[in-house]
């Protein structure tokens, strides 16, 4: 791997005499890792040996080699998710310190890895806020965490300071920072072009900025969860003393197992407590972590309101049958939005309550469109986690019609009865058709087909 001259330097000057195993990583294979969804993957075992797991996260695990994601239903479903070991260790931070029902805000979500995790280990009165800036990346965000099922996640696409203007909103605030990305030089040979010490310099300032600017949106107590995938000391460490010495917060510790080789911090002069990845020590792309607490009051900071104040509309009537879509009707509010209707529960109306003048791409689940007197189910509704099942008749399709549907090719389901029909696979729900007698029609979101007509040998599942 061709580095460029004054990385090699800096890096040499922090690692010392691991250099040379840290530059033979850096030309080994990345791993391969993905980590499942506790709710969709209880009844999944793996169909292959070699699976081991990621020793810092329950629900990670490393494959021996990377199948084709992509035609695989069970992807599709969102009972796993593809993601790189060492991001994984933001469980430990929940674990650890995390208790109770909280307010989280995922500040930099996408693609939505962290934010996906997160909502597994969060208990359900909780609510994540996940949010991304950049509207085409908050687009895929959004398909993420619709995959992941999980009802009490708002996706937002918003700047941090549209944020920060919430005042004190959450007890844990995540910022995976856009960094100079040092750490994924061997997973993405372009990263190696693109990086200068500008950049870093450009980087580490933006950093600053954004958290900055989010800091008003974090309790008093709460917790700052900093983490880039860069391995240089000025995003990293640096930036963790700025935050303790401009912004009232102390270093939160975490205990760590030995065996699971991370590193504590490079800099000769700032010992805080911060733990690095490091590809030559741990099995993993390149990775760095801190987790803070604000000591500091909490700046009580509200959300501009217009000056004229709409009044609230009366909530329309809930059509028969729609409370039946999901498990547990009793716990949501049922709203209707331009004829889209959606089930929210306690703490997603709370937050939406709160945030006017916030952009929000989805809040709670989307049921479904209504359409004259007819409710068009949505996809949404097919991956939510709190789907009632009994409330459609469900075909258990194989691999080759998943992936046709997954195409948005016709399906023929020549026994199923008309109306809608849940389609799962291996008993994991993928979608909704409509079946109207001699074909149906396929109710899968045009962005979300697959495109390719390849299709790999039936041995490439892993999971079943």
């Amino acid at each position: 791997m061709n580095l460029p001259l004054s990385f090699i330097q800096h890096t040499q000057s922090i690692l010392g005499d691991q250099w040379e195993a840290f530059e033979k990583a850096l030309d080994a294979p990345s791993p391969v890792s993905i980590r499942l969804n506790p709710v969709k993957a209880r009844s999944k075992s793996f169909a292959w040996d070699g699976i081991t797991p990621v020793p810092w996260s329950e629900s990670g695990f490393y494959l021996p080699v990377r199948p084709s994601f992509t035609f695989d239903p069970l992807f599709h479903a969102g009972v796993y998710y593809v993601q790189e070991a060492s991001s994984m260790f933001v469980e430990q931070a929940f674990r650890q310190h995390v208790s109770g029902s909280v307010r989280v805000l995922d500040l930099c979500a996408a693609p939505g890895g962290k934010s996906t995790h997160i909502a597994s280990l969060i208990d359900r009165d909780s609510l994540l806020v996940s949010n991304e800036v950049i509207t085409s990346r908050a687009n895929v965000l959004l398909d993420n965490v619709m995959k992941s099922g999980f009802d009490n996640v708002v996706v937002t696409n918003n700047d941090p300071l549209a944020l920060g203007r919430l005042g004190a909103a959450f007890d844990v605030i995540l910022v995976d920072a856009p960094c100079s990305g040092e750490g994924m030089f061997r997973k993405d040979a372009g990263s190696v072009s693109e990086w200068s010490e500008g950049n870093v310099q450009l980087c580490c300032e933006r950093q600053q900025r954004i958290v900055l600017d989010v800091w008003p949106a974090l309790n008093e107590n709460g917790l700052l969860i900093y983490s880039t995938c860069t391995y240089n000391l000025r995003e990293n460490e640096e930036n963790v003393r700025w935050i303790m010495d401009n912004l009232g917060a102390e270093i939160v510790e975490l205990q760590i197992d030995e065996n699971w080789k991370i590193s504590s911090s490079l800099s000769p002069e700032s010992k805080v407590a911060v733990n690095r990845f490091l590809p030559h020590r741990t099995c993993g792309e390149g990775f760095f972590m801190a987790v803070l607490r604000k000591t500091s009051e909490a700046e009580e900071v509200a959300i501009s309101k217009k000056k004229e104040k709409k009044q609230k509309a009366k909530p329309a009537p809930v059509p028969t049958g729609l409370e039946r879509l999901v498990l547990h009707p009793e716990r949501y509010a049922f709203r209707e939005i331009n004829g889209k209707w959606r089930a929210y529960p306690p703490q997603v109306s709370a937050f939406l309550e709160q945030s006017e003048g916030l952009k929000i791409l989805n809040a709670g689940i989307f049921l479904g469109e209504q359409k004259g007197k007819d409710l068009v189910v949505s996809h949404a509704l097919a991956l939510s986690n709190d789907l009632n099942r009994a409330a459609f008749p469900v075909e258990n399709v194989d691999r080759q019609t998943a992936v046709n549907y997954l195409r948005k090719e016709p399906v023929v389901l020549p026994d199923a009865p008309t109306g809608y029909v849940l389609l799962a696979y291996e008993d994991s729900p993928i979608g909704f058709v409509k079946n109207i007698g001699n074909r149906t029609n396929n109710l899968l979101p045009n962005e979300w087909r697959i495109k390719s007509s390849y299709l790999p040998e039936q041995n490439e599942s892993w999971l079943k």
